[in-house]
C-alpha cells in the first residue's frame, strides 16, 4: 500500500495529540484558576487533575493509532501486532472513560452550586465518546483476529 494514503490519518493524529497538548499547557491552568476563584471550595482541583492523568492514556493511545497506521503502511495490518495495538487502545478508553466518570460526582457538586445542570451533561460527553471508541477498537480488534485466523487456516491448506 503507499505510503500517501495514511498520511492523511497520521497528519490528524498528529494534529489531534498538538491541540490536547496545548489545552493541557494553556487552557487548563486558566480554567482551573478562574474555577477555583468561582468556586472557593475545594471540588475543583480533583477534576483538574482528573484530566490532566486522564491525557497519559490518551497520549498512549494516540501512539497505539500511528503505530497500527505504520503496519498498514507496510501491509502487516492483519498480524498479532495490530491486534495488540487495538486492544492497547480499547484499555485506553475504557480508563479514560473510568476517570472522567469519576470526574462526575465534582462536577454534580460545582453545578449544584452554580445552578447549572448542563455541565453533568457536558461531563458525560467524554466518557461517552470514550466508551463508543473502546466498543469500536474492541469490535475492530475480534474482527482482525478472526481474520488472521482464517487467513492463517487458508495458509495451513493450501
Amino acid at each position: 500500500m503507499e505510503r500517501g494514503r495514511t498520511l492523511f490519518l497520521k497528519a490528524t493524529v498528529y494534529l489531534i495529540g498538538v491541540l490536547i497538548l496545548a489545552v493541557c499547557i494553556f487552557g487548563l491552568p486558566s480554567i482551573g484558576r478562574e474555577a477555583a476563584e468561582a468556586f472557593p471550595d475545594n471540588w475543583v482541583y480533583p477534576v483538574v487533575v482528573i484530566m490532566y492523568i486522564s491525557v497519559i492514556p490518551l497520549f498512549v493511545a494516540l501512539y497505539q493509532a500511528l503505530k497500527l497506521l505504520s503496519y498498514i503502511d507496510k501491509n502487516t495490518a492483519f498480524s498479532e501486532l495490530s491486534v495488540l495495538a487495538l486492544k492497547v487502545i480499547k484499555h485506553c478508553a475504557v480508563t479514560i472513560s473510568i476517570l472522567h466518570a469519576a470526574c462526575l460526582p465534582f462536577l454534580y457538586l460545582i453545578a449544584d452550586l452554580d445552578d447549572a445542570p448542563g455541565l453533568i451533561l457536558f461531563g458525560m460527553v467524554i466518557p461517552a465518546a470514550s466508551m463508543v471508541i473502546a466498543v469500536f477498537a474492541a469490535v475492530l480488534q475480534r474482527l482482525l483476529k478472526s481474520a488472521i485466523d482464517i487467513q492463517s487456516e487458508n495458509d495451513l491448506t493450501v
